[in-house]
């Protein structure tokens, strides 16, 4: 049984989240599709102007998905609008603080690894605890509902915030 009043129960933070996870990434493959058009609609625009010398800048847009993904999980959301959208945020698995932007870059490029090699690595998650995908655990994060997180940190100080307070190691 779920313990609603429990913030930090396992099954209150991820109930539902592979599912919200899969629309969460056809809402942000819409909206990287959406910056890539706009952006090549400018840059050919500016190509055009420059006769051609501005057509190099091009190059850049294959980096589009990585800055995307990279900048909304390091950021204050620590999460991508599509993410956001459905009430799923980034954290980092072992106090569920904001990842970190190396935290953000590992998994990002493990992420595009793993969709570059079919994608299958992705069904890791069917079977980890809290529904972890390959690029989560390498990088220790975990993607679980926002409006299920305690309010206030799960650390005081040095401790975890699995140790009891009596605890002489929290």
């Amino acid at each position: 049984m779920i313990d609603r009043m429990n913030p930090i129960d396992e099954d209150w933070l991820i109930q539902g989240v592979l599912t919200r996870r899969v629309f969460a990434w056809l809402i942000d493959v819409l909206m990287i599709a959406l910056i890539c058009v706009a952006l090549w609609i400018a840059l050919m625009l500016f190509g055009l102007l420059t006769l051609g010398l501005g057509l190099p800048l091009l190059g850049i847009l294959p980096f589009v998905p990585f800055c995307y993904h990279i900048l909304f999980l390091a950021g204050p959301p620590s999460a991508t609008p599509g993410q956001s959208a459905l009430g799923l945020v980034v954290r980092r698995n072992d106090d569920f603080g904001r990842p970190t932007p190396v935290q953000a870059v590992i998994s990002t490029l493990l992420f595009y690894a793993t969709l570059a090699t079919t994608g299958l690595l992705l069904l890791v998650a069917l079977f980890t605890i809290r529904h972890r995908t390959l690029h989560d655990l390498v990088s220790g994060l975990v993607v679980v509902r926002a409006r299920r997180l305690p309010t206030e940190p799960l650390t005081r100080g040095p401790g975890s915030w699995n140790m009891q307070d009596g605890s002489p190691y929290a």
